[in-house]
């Protein structure tokens, strides 16, 4: 069966009987991770016992196909339905999960991560034609899911969030879910005493090196500073940064730069529209902003953004290089701005 992105994660917290085997696949592994666990706590809340719970990869079951019937079949020693994690798989194990489901041994429940997946992809294909298995999609989250996750995710250490600081958080999030998991722990921790999270806290938490590397990028971009841009990018590949994070706050600084465009060809006071941004922008980058917004009228931001937007597509619809692809979108948005 197919799941919607939308009910990924009401499925997994709530799976149905007679379930076999889930694949949980998609471009944000964190969410695949995050789901797979979920999933499998269902059946063993204690995933580190060796008793009811076998891990696998793909290399293991290429070596010996016949494992994954050994393991769905096997019994616990301590009684209990037991779970069979299958990690890194890939359209190479379609045939055998193909057989399997087509008469599974034992009542073992069979959790399958993957990457993104086309929906040719003949892995995605075997678990969505069958009844007793299901394919479970995992991408970005949107704004509103990133709120929805920061909100829930505070309120368990007792904790709210000023409106302010939850869009100053949500712009620099939302690549990857463990990524978001492990900054709102740092959040949660650093806020730890107080009642409400600010936009000051947020800012000490995340605003670290690296957003300060993407902000210099995004400024030489907005300038038509090609060396200083070379030498961003090349620091922000080199620290492991996520070309999608990196398309997405891309995105966040473009829109922001028309949005303030449009005030003023409206006749409003362009000093007053940066005031008014939020979250707010950082006094050492105002000179810069104020800069691009004199360099570039509202139309030739709107075609910068559908360099950004298709970029974008591009990185999570095919498998070419995603940093050459973000490189050489914003290479042709500072050639706009030379324009």
């Amino acid at each position: 069966m197919e799941i919607k992105a939308h009910q990924a994660d009401r499925f997994v917290a709530n799976p149905p009987p007679g379930l076999a085997a889930a694949l949980i696949y998609g471009p944000d592994q964190g969410s695949v991770r995050e789901r797979a666990t979920v999933l499998a706590k269902t059946i063993v809340p204690d995933l580190n016992d060796p008793f009811r719970v076998a891990d696998l990869d793909e290399a293991a079951l290429d070596a010996d196909p016949a494992r994954l019937w050994d393991e769905a079949a096997a019994l616990s020693m301590i009684g209990g339905r037991r779970v069979v994690r299958v990690r890194g798989a890939g359209n190479a194990l379609a045939k055998d999960f193909e057989r399997f489901l087509s008469d599974p041994k034992g009542d073992a429940l069979i959790v399958v991560e993957a990457g993104e997946l086309a929906k040719s992809a003949a892995l995605r294909r075997v678990f969505e034609d069958a009844d007793n298995a299901a394919a479970v999609p995992c991408y970005p989250d949107s704004e509103r899911d990133l709120s929805e996750v920061l909100r829930a995710g505070l309120k368990t250490h007792g904790l709210t969030i000023d409106d302010d600081a939850l869009h100053y958080a949500v712009s620099r999030l939302g690549s990857d879910r463990g990524v978001t998991r492990s900054e709102l722990e740092k959040l949660a921790l650093y806020a730890m005493g107080g009642k409400s999270v600010t936009a000051a806290d947020v800012a000490s938490v995340m605003g670290d090196e690296s957003e300060l590397r993407m902000d210099e990028t995004f400024d030489a971009a907005g300038e038509g500073d090609y060396a200083l841009l070379d030498t961003s990018l090349a620091r922000l590949w080199m620290a492991g940064t996520s070309p999608v994070g990196v398309l997405r706050q891309a995105m966040t600084h473009f829109q922001r730069l028309l949005l303030v465009r449009s005030e003023a060809d409206e006749g409003n006071n362009a000093a007053a529209a940066i005031k008014k941004l939020r979250p707010p922008l950082h006094f050492s980058r105002e000179n810069s902003f104020r800069a691009q917004l004199s360099r570039w009228p509202a139309e030739k931001l709107q075609e910068a953004l559908a360099y950004l937007y298709e970029a974008e597509t591009l990185v999570k619809t095919t498998a070419v290089p995603a940093e050459a692809v973000t490189s050489r979108a914003l290479l042709s948005v500072a050639a706009l701005a030379k324009k």
